[in-house]
This record gives structure tokens, sequence and C-alpha cells, in this order.
């Protein structure tokens, strides 16, 4: 079973930096895109970044220009690095990845979120 653990999350004042970090741990899986979505209170959970397996990355329109992902495919692990952060970016992170195993299609699982919460 793919397992992912986030850490990074917290609280920053506006215009600070915050970097997260996703690591996936399993055997015998094959990682494809990875990516980090967000929820917000009373909102839908929105796409925020993604990368593929070359390195092709997107980003959501609000995020363009401040907030970079990454990812080690040696350590299984996708970053989001966070700069000139608002306070609409308050939400919970989550993490995904998109994988194969032997003889199964294309699987997506998610981390259990962390909180991230830009305040003065």
């Amino acid at each position: 079973q793919v397992q992912l653990v986030e850490s990074g999350g917290g609280l920053v004042q506006p215009g600070g930096s915050l970097r997260l970090s996703c690591a996936a741990s399993g055997s015998g899986f094959s990682i494809r895109a990875m990516g980090w979505n967000r929820q917000a209170p009373g909102k839908t959970r929105d796409l925020v970044a993604s990368i593929t397996s070359t390195g092709t990355t997107n980003y959501a329109d609000s995020v363009k220009g401040r907030f970079a992902i990454s990812r080690d495919n040696a350590k299984n692990t996708v970053y989001l690095q966070m700069d000139s952060l608002k306070p609409e970016d308050t939400a919970v992170y989550s993490c995904y990845i998109d994988y194969t195993k032997p003889y199964v299609s294309t699987l997506r699982t998610w981390g259990q979120g962390t909180q991230v919460t830009v305040s003065s």
C-alpha cells in the first residue's frame, strides 16, 4: 500500500514563506504525476500545483509567480515552496500522487492534509 506523509504546514505572517513536503512510501509502485490541492473553509478542494514525471508543472492562476512545485524522484517526495503568502492562501493543503503498479491502472492516493494559516 502506498502512503503519503506531509509536513511543513503552520502559521505564517502575510508576505512570509513556507515549504511543504510530501513523501511517498511503499513498494512496487512507480510514481507518475504529483501535486498539491487545497481546501479553505466553506470552499471546494482546488488544484494548487502539479508536476509530471518529466517535470512539467502546472499552477493555479492565483499562485503563479509565488509558489513553486518540485519533486525528488530518488526520495519519492514532492515539495511546494510558497512565498509571498496572503491571507487568502489559508487552507488545508493535501498532496497526491498518481502511480502505477504491475497489472494495475493508474491510481491516486492522498496525504492526510496539513493546515496553512496566513495571518498577522
